[in-house]
């Protein structure tokens, strides 16, 4: 577990510390992290300084953060009634957003990631793919593969990708063992969704900032998702209007 410590300092400049980054044993109940998190306080003498904590929307955590409240109200008076003792991290609340919108086309990302691992995992597949790439005088741009539990690097991945679509096409033509070549309709598809995610992205981006404030920025840029979301639910595409009631859905349940 790593635990960063943001604080203003004398000169009323934001600093960034990582306190700690220790081995959490299982179970990772909200218990145990509770009692690392204690360890960590006391270990940099701030067990009178917190103000604020940032999760992600794990039960443990939940439970970690209630347990350290009522500790902290019994030996200090926590700002406005400690009501924002616990925060949510934005980001992760839209990995969660996003995901659910990514589910939908869940066979083409497979298709489009199964087929960027095929190349590039060969010299000479990747070198055939690059010739390929040259005689059509396609930007110099490179294959990105994503990590999926990162939703923002499949977008990336995908937004990528289409931009090859037709190098795809010709080297399927080139290698019979090439079986995840993806339709002209499907990369339609892909088009349309990663518009819908773009917005997503930006504002991943902006919420993720760790070198400057954020509280200050993160509700305009959820108006922003909400915004989104009613008007792609109304989208001329069954697909896009589906994707964006369901993102809609779990956006209103957090």
């Amino acid at each position: 577990m790593v635990v960063t410590c943001h604080f203003v300092d004398s000169d009323r400049f934001l600093q960034k510390r990582v306190l700690n980054f220790c081995n959490v044993p299982h179970p990772h109940s909200g218990v145990v992290i509770t009692n690392a998190l204690r360890k960590c306080f006391g270990d940099g003498g701030i067990e009178d300084k917190v103000f604020t904590i940032t999760v992600d929307n794990a039960k443990a955590n939940d439970t970690a953060i209630k347990i350290l409240k009522d500790d902290f109200e019994l030996k200090i008076i926590l700002p406005i009634e400690g009501r924002l003792f616990h925060v949510r991290c934005c980001a992760h609340v839209i990995n969660l957003l996003v995901q659910v919108g990514l589910a939908e086309i869940g066979e083409i990302v497979y298709s489009v990631r199964e087929g960027i691992k095929y190349i590039v995992a060969s010299e000479d597949r990747l070198r055939k793919f690059s010739d390929i790439l040259k005689r059509l005088q396609l930007p110099g741009k490179k294959l990105i593969l994503d990590v999926p539990t990162r939703w923002n690097s499949t977008y990336m991945m995908l937004a990528t990708a289409v931009q090859f679509k037709e190098v795809f096409s010709k080297y399927h033509k080139t290698d019979q063992a090439f079986q995840w070549l993806v339709s002209p309709e499907e990369w339609e598809k892909v088009e349309n969704v990663n518009q819908l995610l773009s917005v997503f992205n930006e504002v991943t981006n902006i919420v993720s900032g760790s070198e400057y404030p954020t509280s200050n920025l993160f509700l305009p840029e959820v108006w922003k998702m909400k915004e989104i979301l009613l008007l792609k639910c109304k989208d001329n595409n069954d697909y896009i209007r589906a994707i964006a009631s369901k993102m809609s859905n779990k956006f209103e349940k957090y």
